[in-house]
């Protein structure tokens, strides 16, 4: 049985592997520590983890701002993803209706998330999710890791 609860700072080792997997590079574990502290105190911010039989499987981190384009407050998907043993179980859309269900509670009225071009398996996913694609995101590097 899944169960959907807030992350806690053990999890963070669980959700840094998941990030580099889906990122497919091995990212600054330290400073990868350090922002998911700050992002643990951050009150706009909420990270879910997908647990199946006591086992971390996945986890939604969640972005909740007034944003001025709004007028209102939006919640805006930054990561989900779900360990690769484990997809196309259904864990994604749970963590999806969670995250909405958390969002509609802080009095968002919208949720969004950008997603990579070449993933179009995400993008099915959030479409049968009921979301549409109605914005391009545009990215520059200007700085560049060493």
């Amino acid at each position: 049985m899944t169960v959907i609860r807030p992350a806690v700072r053990t999890d963070c080792a669980f959700v840094y592997d998941l990030i580099c997997d889906m990122e497919a590079e091995e990212l600054p574990y330290d400073e990868f520590t350090r922002i998911f502290a700050e992002q643990m105190a951050d009150g706009r911010m909420l990270c879910l983890v997908a647990e199946d039989d006591g086992e971390p499987v996945g986890f939604i981190n969640l972005r909740m701002e007034r944003q001025l384009h709004h007028a209102a407050r939006i919640a805006e998907i930054m990561e989900l993803v779900v360990a690769s043993g484990h997809r196309s179980e259904g864990i994604g859309a749970q963590l999806f209706e969670a995250a909405c269900r958390a969002a509609r509670a802080a009095g968002c009225i919208q949720i969004e998330v950008a997603c990579k071009q070449h993933r179009t398996r995400a993008h099915a996913f959030y479409e049968r999710q009921g979301m549409e694609s109605t914005h391009f995101k545009f990215c520059k590097q200007v700085w560049f890791r060493a």
